[in-house]
């Protein structure tokens, strides 16, 4: 069980905040494309990967960074300074 949260206009456009998913998606790639299967939000919301940041227990990662042994997963919108 892998818990995925979601920020900013990725959790609105999901309509959740965060949810607890099992997955044999070995990448965070293919965990995208499990969830972007699932139903229209989800494939919104992951329309874009180039807009999305993710990361796994709290470390920034790649959309190809494996998934062994992860906790959580969070996806964001890249962030301005200012």
């Amino acid at each position: 069980m892998i818990t995925l949260l979601y920020f900013a206009w990725v959790r609105e456009r999901i309509g959740l905040p965060k949810e607890t998913v099992e997955t044999t998606a070995t990448t965070v790639k293919e965990l995208v494309e499990e969830l972007r299967a699932r139903d229209e939000r989800y494939a919104v919301a992951f329309s874009d990967l180039a807009s999305l940041r993710v990361a796994i227990d709290q470390d920034l990662v790649d959309f190809d960074a494996p998934l062994t042994g992860a906790k959580e997963v969070a996806f964001f919108p890249p962030m301005t300074g200012g």
